[in-house]
């Protein structure tokens, strides 16, 4: 089975960056092995519906985002099958991006989507003004966010062993420098 750890949020909002960041970290922290199972991680930034293609190339998506929720606060974890989305979720992703909940839907309606958990948390939503400092609720909330996706990686039979100790502050300075190439036709 093909798994996919997909970032998704712009770095540029603060708290927003969290998916890029988080899958910086896991990429950069663990190392994957599995006899039957392999691992990618990918950070899809803001590109929303232009990773079409690459979701549907996997059997099982881990998709790391922004929620929002109804009497939520600032640093809550949530995390659910985008088939059994719990309805005082608000699911829409990241400002400033088409978005991933009507991506999945699209990939849905035309029978490619593969199963997909969500790993969310509350942001603190800044506006217009850009930052690349997240708050310390979202910094902490990622740790809880960074294990829910391991154990669920175990719970696939998919040995973890930590490469490299990290935490989110160590590379939220460079994860502008990942993502995926994209060709914009230029």
């Amino acid at each position: 089975m093909k798994i996919l750890i997909l970032g998704i949020g712009n770095i540029l909002f603060g708290d927003e960056g969290v998916g890029p960041h988080l899958a910086n970290l896991i990429e950069r922290k663990y190392e994957f092995t599995s006899d039957k199972h392999s691992v990618e991680i990918i950070d899809g930034g803001t590109l929303a519906h232009r990773l079409i293609p690459i979701i549907t190339e996997y059997d099982r998506v881990v998709l790391i985002d922004c929620v929002k929720v109804d009497d939520g606060k600032i640093g809550d974890v949530y995390s659910f099958e985008f088939s059994d989305m719990p309805e005082h979720i608000k699911w829409n992703g990241s400002a400033h991006e088409v978005e991933m909940l009507q991506t999945l839907q699209m990939i849905e309606m035309i029978g490619d989507l593969p199963p997909v958990k969500i790993v969310g948390v509350i942001p603190y939503v800044i506006g217009e003004n850009s930052t690349f400092s997240m708050t310390q609720e979202v910094v902490n909330a990622s740790l809880t966010m960074e294990k829910v996706v391991i154990d669920y990686l175990k719970s696939l039979d998919i040995d973890v062993e930590i490469k490299k100790d990290l935490k989110i502050t160590d590379v939220t300075n460079d994860t502008y420098t990942k993502g995926i190439e994209y060709d914009i036709g230029v």
